[in-house]
């Protein structure tokens, strides 16, 4: 995809973009603790220009919980809230929107100064601005989305919240595709059909990421803490038959999870699939990058479980975020070797 003019940065390019990688690896990381920590309609406001420093004050600190405490969340599920319990969730939500500011900066000013340097060629360096492009049009839906819990809803809605992480995976997906040509220096496509079995299982973890967005914007690992069973059975019997439309579905619990669930189950038989074909072909030169995506996955599964049948533990579900990241590098990185 990339193609350096200039080999003398190599090696800055590829560091920048790693720097990338992690900061929106933690963007991740805080995002998903602002939400299992229902932080994130702390801050009702936008604030596009202003926010950059906490409140300095106990007058502007007065401002905020005022703002706050007009929301239906206060209202409903916080009403006895202590100015202490309120600095609490506030913090996640702005040291967020902090992170990504830093980001932005992070990336433009040197995007730009390598533009300004000619040390890459055109195509590289829109792809570049595309992913800017992206990181900016992120900021905006994450407005999108606390927007939707600011009126009638005591939470944002599941659906913007699984759009917000989806380009969020979206995101560290293109930077760590760049970084691995830049420091392989091997400009291979993304979109590689001679391996597209290796893409319909990265497309597979995109859509199961989308769901997990579900589970979580609906609380829906709050129900059916049993595995391998829901309760006494495997299919939900909370489900009302005679009323399951789309919009019923997927705005209901039992099906969210057990969807969850069963695509779970897909991408492991799928990744068995994948390991016995790579046998039967002799890539045993693959091999490693393989038992590093199979590890992956195993690690991401049994989190997951751990998560449901702790009662959602805050520290086992923000380690099943964190590895699903891990999972995705570990299958781009599989797949742009076999590219």
């Amino acid at each position: 995809m990339m193609e350096l003019i200039n080999k003398d940065y190599k090696e800055v390019i590829s560091n920048w973009l790693l720097v990338a990688i992690i900061l929106v690896f933690l963007m991740i990381i805080v995002g998903g603790l602002t939400r299992l920590t229902d932080s994130g309609l702390s801050i009702t406001e936008w604030e596009l220009f202003q926010g950059i420093f906490p409140p300095l004050s106990n007058d502007t600190w007065n401002i905020y919980f005022e703002l706050y405490k007009q929301i239906p969340q206060y209202k409903i599920l916080n009403p006895n809230m202590t100015m202490g319990e309120f600095k609490v969730i506030f913090y996640w939500e702005y040291f967020h929107r902090l992170l990504g500011r830093i980001i932005g900066l992070f990336y433009i000013i040197p995007l730009i100064y390598f533009s300004f340097k000619k040390v890459l060629d055109t195509k590289s360096l829109l792809f570049l601005y595309v992913i800017f492009l992206l990181i900016l049009f992120q900021g905006f839906l994450g407005w999108y989305m606390v927007e939707s819990g600011l009126i009638e809803n005591v939470s944002v809605s599941h659906f913007r919240l699984s759009i917000h992480l989806f380009f969020a995976f979206l995101i560290i997906s293109s930077l760590i595709w760049s970084y691995l040509n830049i420091s392989s220096n091997k400009i291979k496509k993304f979109f590689n059909f001679k391996n597209k079995l290796i893409l319909v299982l990265f497309f597979l973890l995109l859509l199961q990421i989308i769901v997990g967005a579900f589970v979580s914007g609906l609380d829906a690992g709050l129900i059916y803490q049993t595995w391998p069973k829901m309760n006494l059975t495997y299919f939900p019997d909370d489900l009302k038959t005679e009323n399951l439309t789309i919009k019923y579905l997927f705005n209901d619990q039992s099906f969210i999870q057990f969807l969850h669930r069963c695509i779970a189950y897909i991408i492991i038989l799928f990744v068995i699939f994948l390991g016995a074909r790579m046998y039967l072909f002799n890539k045993y030169k693959y091999r490693n990058y393989f038992i590093f995506m199979l590890l992956a996955l195993f690690t991401q599964a049994v989190l997951g479980i751990f998560t449901l049948i702790s009662g959602l533990n805050l520290y086992l579900a923000s380690l099943h975020q964190i590895t699903s990241v891990i999972l995705i590098y570990t299958v781009l990185n599989f797949y742009h070797k076999l590219s």
